[in-house]
């Protein structure tokens, strides 16, 4: 029986590593944390999800791949009301606003024993200088293709010595840079810009677009 798991999911399975303990936050139907344990690649996984009915949805999941003594279940906001033995954090399918919220509301996150895979809908370069203002440094990030739309996956490391990113930085950041599949992406991100430049009149910010479009 096939897991039916999006290209977005996969992505972030493959940047966990064997052996990892995971906590998938906002799990929806479990199919991630129900893969990782199938394939063999996580040793145990936490799932939580700040609604019910998905919850529910993702336990009996877990019971009909036949995985459920290795997860545990938790209805919660973000990471407030799951244990702290874990290794990996996954967040996937959310916007840059919502997991600086998760991450801005757990401090005891910030500590090397954790490692944080993170796959932004919207909102990037918010999360992305949010991550890097605060002390964590985007170790890896890979561009996908998921339907219509790029994505992409990032692996984030404590370590608040790492320098700041800059603004452009925030857009198209080191760890994406030099990545063959980023050039598509560095493409999309140059003309978003483009299109918000054309469309403000704020002065300020137009020169701030501007600047950016320069450095992509």
């Amino acid at each position: 029986m096939k897991i039916p798991l999006s290209s977005r999911l996969l992505a972030c399975c493959s940047f966990v590593a064997p052996g990892d303990r995971v906590a998938d936050i906002g799990c929806d139907h479990g199919y991630l944390g129900i893969y990782l344990l199938h394939k063999g690649i996580a040793s145990a996984v936490i799932a939580s999800d700040i609604n019910e009915g998905p919850l529910q949805s993702a336990v009996r999941n877990s019971e009909k791949f036949g995985v459920r003594d290795k997860i545990s279940f938790y209805l919660s906001d973000g990471v407030r009301n799951i244990p702290r033995e874990f290794d990996t954090m996954v967040c996937a399918g959310m916007g840059g606003d919502t997991m600086v919220s998760i991450l801005s509301s757990a401090p005891w996150l910030q500590s090397k024993q954790y490692r944080l895979i993170l796959q932004c809908q919207s909102k990037t370069p918010l999360l992305r200088k949010y991550l890097s203002d605060t002390g964590w440094r985007i170790a890896q990030e890979k561009v996908l293709k998921d339907g219509k739309f790029l994505y992409t996956v990032m692996e984030v490391l404590w370590q608040p010595d790492y320098p700041k990113l800059t603004p452009a930085q925030c857009y198209i950041p080191p760890a994406l840079i030099e990545s063959e599949e980023a050039v598509a992406y560095r493409k999309w991100v140059a003309e978003g810009l483009r299109i918000a430049t054309a469309h403000t009149d704020d002065a300020e910010k137009k020169q701030i677009l501007l600047e950016l479009e320069k450095a992509l």
